[in-house]
């Protein structure tokens, strides 16, 4: 298959490596013409997976039109902020276009794929969401993913694609709660760091989790997905890892929070901007719409935008009215 990739992050990157161990002729699109030269150059992505090496086989480019001339697949990897303006410049795409970026936009409160939908109306769209850090993947450490569409036979047809002994691939129909699950679990991994920059333990950290999980599927049910769907890789699995993990971005952001540092620092000081800080902002304006009850996102909201102290938010949160587990 002749598989693009759009966006040369550390996901898009270590996902176009996968492809190229799949046999799939690969081409991995950057907007940057330096960082197209660089890659092509030395077979290395060092600003975004340091250490890993490109496969000799994969191709470059920074002109998207000549990247997805005659490609069957497109892999879209940009950030959330960049997807509708970066992805409507090729609206006439008719093939399949797999969204793997996790977000919610904050104008429309649509999903990646939803956004898609608009912006490249002739595709078909589906999604790839998951518990998997990007270093271990481009490292072939096993992982395991979910890939969704309302037809079970494209969603195999994606599922064959990028399946391989390390890297195993489920279906799901249930798009828009794998993509909910993927979007949802990085502001709550935030909540995750905080309580880690705060010096807390494991019980907070498992019931922070347990009540993370609950939040998100009310979330989805509202937006009208499917329960179970958050129970499953893209939901528990991927709120799990990315709240523990060392390597998850979100989490390193939440617990530099903790610590007492900036916001505004901290967004200065990455190189690419963790995906659960624009989330926080979509996600609680969207449940404020759904009138549904998210006090996990409320406060990380309140601690991000509006500048709420880390123990009043810890305090509001731990002395809601008590209630019956759901």
């Amino acid at each position: 298959m002749k598989v693009t990739v759009i966006g040369a992050g550390a996901w898009g990157t270590a996902l176009a490596n996968l492809l190229c161990r799949n046999q799939h002729a690969v081409t991995l699109w950057a907007h940057e013409p330096a960082q197209v030269n660089e890659m092509s150059a030395a077979r290395l992505n060092d600003v975004f997976l340091p250490g890993v090496p490109l496969d000799s086989q994969m191709n470059f480019e920074c002109d998207l039109y000549r990247a997805l001339a005659d490609c069957q697949y497109a892999v879209i990897a940009v950030p959330s902020k960049f997807f509708r303006a970066v992805t409507s410049r090729v609206s006439g795409f008719d093939k399949i276009a797999v969204s793997v970026t996790k977000g919610i936009e904050y104008d429309s409160g649509l999903t990646m794929s939803g956004v898609l939908e608009k912006t490249m109306p002739k595709a078909t769209v589906a999604a790839l969401s998951g518990p998997t850090l990007a270093l271990e993947v481009a490292r072939n450490i096993p992982a395991a993913i979910v890939a969704a569409h309302p037809d079970s036979r494209i969603a195999s047809d994606i599922q064959l694609l990028f399946n391989q002994p390390t890297f195993r691939v489920y279906t799901s129909s249930d798009v828009l709660g794998v993509e909910l699950g993927g979007a949802l679990k990085n502001v709550l991994a935030i909540a995750a760091g905080i309580a880690d920059g705060l010096g807390f333990g494991d019980n907070a950290k498992a019931a922070m989790i347990t009540r993370a999980l609950a939040e998100m599927r009310r979330f989805g049910i509202a937006c009208g997905a499917r329960a179970e769907t958050f129970g499953g890789l893209s939901g528990l699995g991927d709120l799990t890892v990315t709240c523990f993990s060392r390597l998850s971005r979100n989490r390193a952001f939440g617990e530099r929070v903790g610590r007492g540092e900036k916001v505004d620092a901290i967004i200065g000081s990455m190189v690419s901007v963790a995906e659960g800080y624009p989330t926080a902002r979509s996600a609680y304006q969207l449940a404020r719409k759904l009138n549904v009850e998210t006090p996990i996102i409320d406060e990380v909201y309140a601690m991000l935008y509006d500048g709420k102290e880390i123990h009043e938010s810890l305090r509001d949160l731990m002395s809601r009215a008590l209630k019956q587990e759901d």
